[in-house]
């Protein structure tokens, strides 16, 4: 499978800047973005939302549905695929609600993303309801001290071993180096904040170069 870039940002003005660089097949949010972006976690909020991101060309656009209840979280899911059909997907805690809910939005063709994945066991439940996409977070995973990349690579192998169609879409990666380890290990799907994405550019030895290219051209 092709690599899958996602931007994980709830704020337009990133989108601006870097949804035009062509390397983002979509964008991932959640209500914590939201509300980092100052932006209102409610329907209509993220309608407009979802037009502006869109817009930019992306390929799908990864939004948090929330509710006390299943019957709640599950509306508020169809609401939010309704939004773009065939370009949004709902994302979901990996909860006994989360996937009964999965189960619904998954059947009737919606596209699922599994999200707040911190245990390899997990993926299983994923391959099990067919989603699209599970997300371990990379970054936390490593803050309670234990191997993030290995556990992540293992969730990788799991899919692999089940021949299932599931993709891994690591989030909470703190530097690109990881992103580098788990493509070496054949993770292809990654999201990313636009702090890292800054980093992706960042070898001083490429932008020297550049500007002696620069200054060859004009001498």
């Amino acid at each position: 499978m092709a690599l899958r870039l996602f931007l994980d940002s709830a704020d337009p003005k990133a989108w601006q800047q870097w949804l035009t660089s062509g390397l983002f097949h979509g964008v991932t949010t959640n209500p914590t973005l939201l509300r980092r972006a100052a932006q209102p976690c409610t329907l209509d909020s993220l309608a407009a939302l979802s037009r502006t991101a869109l817009a930019h060309g992306i390929a799908e656009l990864h939004l948090q549905a929330w509710g006390a209840t299943t019957a709640d979280m599950l509306r508020c899911g169809q609401e939010l695929a309704a939004l773009a059909p065939g370009r949004i997907a709902v994302k979901l805690p990996v909860t006994k609600q989360g996937a009964a809910v999965a189960r619904e939005l998954v059947g009737a063709g919606v596209a699922v993303t599994f999200t707040a994945c911190y245990e390899p066991h997990q993926v299983l439940i994923a391959a099990a309801l067919g989603v699209a996409y599970i997300a371990p977070y990379l970054g936390r995973i490593q803050d309670q001290g234990r191997n993030g990349v290995a556990e992540v690579v293992t969730m990788q192998r799991c899919l692999a071993g089940l021949g299932s169609s599931v993709r891994l879409l690591v989030a909470s990666l703190r530097q690109p180096s990881e992103l580098s380890h788990l493509a070496a290990e054949g993770l292809n799907t990654f999201t990313i904040s636009p702090a890292l994405a800054t980093e992706l550019f960042g070898s001083e030895a490429t932008a020297a170069a550049s500007v002696q290219f620069e200054s060859d051209a004009r001498s």
